[in-house]
């Protein structure tokens, strides 16, 4: 979660789409120039461990929009493909 927070930030599109589910990664990712990426809350987790194949994170990632605040509230699922966490869904 926090590496693809970072990658957010940084606008690495291609390790977003790298750190996506196959079944529901798109085709492409554009990031709006305009927003800028301030904070991460990690509000809590389920599963993830060594031995899940599943987990959740549900965050709060801070932002500003233009030189709005605003705030992304999600409670994002992950899931191993090959042994490597990967973005699934939000929930």
């Amino acid at each position: 979660m926090r590496s693809r927070y970072s990658a957010f930030a940084v606008a690495d599109e291609a390790y977003l789409l790298r750190t996506w589910h196959p079944s529901t990664r798109p085709a492409r990712v554009e990031l709006d120039p305009a927003v800028r990426w301030t904070r991460l809350e990690v509000l809590g987790s389920t599963g993830g461990g060594a031995l899940h194949a599943e987990g959740t994170v549900e965050f709060r990632a801070h932002l500003t929009d233009a030189g709005r605040a605003d705030v992304l509230h999600e409670r994002s699922r992950f899931t191993r493909v090959d042994g490597q966490w990967v973005y699934l869904d939000a929930l």
